[in-house]
């Protein structure tokens, strides 16, 4: 059982600030706008300062002790190294003294380490504050509630008013849904939100009488994600079902098994008869015209093959962390009109950018989630298990969505993308106010082992012989 760790009114702001922090960014168009990423920056600066308070207040520094945080501090170590002046430039058009650096564009490498630093911060809080049972089911509620309301509220602009966000912002380059100025971006937000409930319904932790409404919200997400259109949204939602029904059918018999699919197919049945009804045939018919969009910044295959130009004329340490579009115009082949920022496929990118040193820390980082993630499922606690095979799954979507866009660029889901990891780190623990019902709900299912059944049969046939 984890230490009793006393909950002082710093450390309740601390994580009500959490709270705040993943619906702010959301509400906030995502958070990509520089006055919005000034407040993020502000609300990261008040937790660290509460963090400090708390360590004088208490007498000791509370601070998580998971791995998972080497390599999101390890990239920022990266990006401050990519942009130190190796010796000076040649003489260019008269220009002098330009410093010699890994990074093609030190200054927005520079802002990359700045807010690295503070998604860290973000990071190390969350694992650190969430370190309550009742924290814990209070952060999951916030995450299924808010992913509610939200797709509520986007389904209801995409009807009464689909080019502009909460009536007010028009955007014309873009297509956008809900908060987000890009659909993609909400598709990837409802990801994670629906897979939390999911992974509660899956693993059986949904009190009988509470299932009705964790269905409607769970129905209400999956419809929202449909109605935006976004292809990759779409196989993301796909292969977390199949990751979910992975993970809950290990230990279950062949009847379990049929009845969770069974499951799932109905639940993908119902989202598409639902996009149908309320968006009619404009919303399954946006996966086609994305399809067949001319749009140069959109066009994967041809920015994806000048990315493998990029990555092979910048190995082994990277063109620069954030530098992605000034390393990928010189290798451009259309004329160079419109601008690509990002790859659309964050793998390719973190080679582009960060070059074999990237890769290992993106490899440590999925490697230690993962298998956190198969420990934190095995723990007894019905509830926290639940929790622990959610949030996983929810950023497994994460990541399989990475392949075709660059979501975890957006603020708003880095954020929310990390709060779901402290979720699968911090659910595999022991708490002193855990509801033990869940566990002697399991123990009263699992009292009878299968070797006790086997021993008992073969009594039950000499007896009878």
């Amino acid at each position: 059982m984890a230490k009793d760790i006393e909950q002082t009114l710093t450390s309740k702001i601390i994580f009500l600030l959490l709270t705040v922090c993943i619906v702010f960014t959301t509400l906030a168009y995502g958070t990509v706008h520089q006055p919005t990423i000034a407040l993020f920056y502000l609300m990261t600066a008040a937790i660290v300062v509460l963090w400090v308070v708390d360590s004088f207040l208490t007498g000791f520094f509370r601070f998580n002790k998971s791995l998972l945080q080497i390599p999101v501090i390890g990239t920022v170590i990266y990006a401050l190294i990519q942009i130190i002046p190796f010796g000076t430039l040649a003489e260019i058009g008269g220009v002098s003294g330009i410093g010699r650096t890994i990074s093609l564009e030190p200054f927005w490498t520079q802002m990359f380490a700045l807010h690295f630093l503070a998604l860290f911060f973000i990071f190390a809080a969350s694992l650190t504050f969430l370190d309550s049972a009742s924290r814990l089911r209070k952060m999951v509620l916030l995450i299924t509630i808010f992913g509610f309301g939200f797709s509520f509220f986007a389904i209801l602009q995409s009807v009464l008013s689909p080019t502009k966000i909460y009536g007010i912002y028009e955007v014309e380059y873009a297509n956008p849904f809900g908060s987000f100025v890009n659909r993609h971006n909400f598709a990837a937000y409802i990801e994670m939100t629906i897979a939390v409930p999911l992974g509660l319904l899956f693993t059986g932790a949904i009190a009988r009488d509470k299932r009705l409404i964790y269905l409607t919200a769970i129905g209400l997400m999956g419809i929202a994600l449909l109605l935006s259109g976004s292809r990759g949204g779409l196989v993301s939602l796909l292969a977390m079902l199949v990751f979910i029904l992975i993970l809950t059918n290990k230990s279950h018999g062949s009847g379990q098994i049929a009845l969770k699919v069974g499951l799932a197919i109905l639940l993908v049945a119902v989202l598409v008869g639902g996009s149908i009804l309320i968006g009619g045939e404009s919303s399954l018919t946006r996966f086609a015209e994305t399809a067949v969009s001319n749009d140069i910044t959109t066009n994967r295959t041809h920015i994806w093959n000048i990315t493998l130009q990029v990555i092979k004329n910048n190995l082994p340490f990277g063109a620069g962390i954030g530098a992605f579009a000034a390393a990928y115009t010189p290798y451009d082949t259309m004329n160079g009109i419109e601008r690509v920022e990002q790859a659309h496929n964050d793998y390719l990118q973190i080679l582009a950018d960060a070059g074999i040193v990237g890769l290992i820390l993106a490899g440590f980082f999925i490697y230690g989630l993962f298998r956190t993630g198969l420990q934190s499922i095995k723990t007894d606690n019905l509830y926290r298990r639940g929790v622990a095979v959610g949030a996983l799954a929810g950023c497994f979507a994460i990541l399989v969505h990475s392949l075709f866009d660059f979501v975890l660029h957006t603020t708003a889901i880095t954020v929310l993308f990390l709060t779901l990891v402290s979720l699968v780190v911090v659910s595999g623990r022991r708490f002193s106010d855990d509801d033990h019902s869940y566990e002697r709900r399991r123990s009263r299912k699992a009292s009878v082992t299968p070797i006790e059944q086997k021993r008992r049969r073969l009594e039950t046939t000499d007896e009878q012989i």
